[in-house]
């Protein structure tokens, strides 16, 4: 799971932290060998071309490919680069979030008001989850694929009622 809460389960211990991220299926080591790979299986073809005037041809394409590729992959890492903490202690609740461009937003509430809501179909993505309190709403995890925003549901309301 792309979460992972500072003590399990967290329902037992009033302090606790439950830090969320999006789940990467190419890690930055694989990214390495994956790019290795490609210019491996790529560059083939261009071995029978070694000594004629194709290979210069050629070479500017499979360069722009490469360059492509890479460019488009770190630009997914980036984008991807968002990290949620949410802090409860026995008095507050305090949402963080880091966004991909550096900035912050934080949230806070008292932790006996908040309340976690579930929207099946009404919002940006299936089985949307929010989080209550004070005066504001805010999202919680909308980067988690359908099935783990659910398990997170059920983990956060256990969690805030104890």
């Amino acid at each position: 799971m792309p979460y992972e809460w500072s003590s399990e389960p967290p329902h037992h211990d009033p302090d606790w932290q439950l830090s969320l991220w999006p789940y990467r299926s190419l890690l930055r080591k694989d990214f390495v060998l994956f790019m290795g790979a490609t210019a491996t299986l790529v560059s083939l073809p261009l071995i029978t071309l070694l000594g004629t005037v194709i290979l210069w041809g050629l070479l500017p394409f499979f360069l722009l490919m490469l360059w492509g590729l890479w460019t488009a992959l770190n630009i997914s890492y980036k984008r991807g680069e968002v990290l949620e903490e949410l802090t409860v202690d026995e008095t507050t609740a305090h949402l963080t979030r880091h966004n991909p461009k550096g900035d912050t937003q934080e949230w806070e509430a008292n932790r006996y008001w908040v309340t976690v809501h579930l929207h099946p179909k009404g919002g940006p993505v299936e089985n949307y989850i929010t989080l209550r309190g004070g005066d504001r709403e805010v999202e919680i995890g909308a980067f988690l694929d359908a099935g783990e925003r659910l398990a997170l549901y059920d983990d956060l309301k256990c969690a805030l009622r104890g």
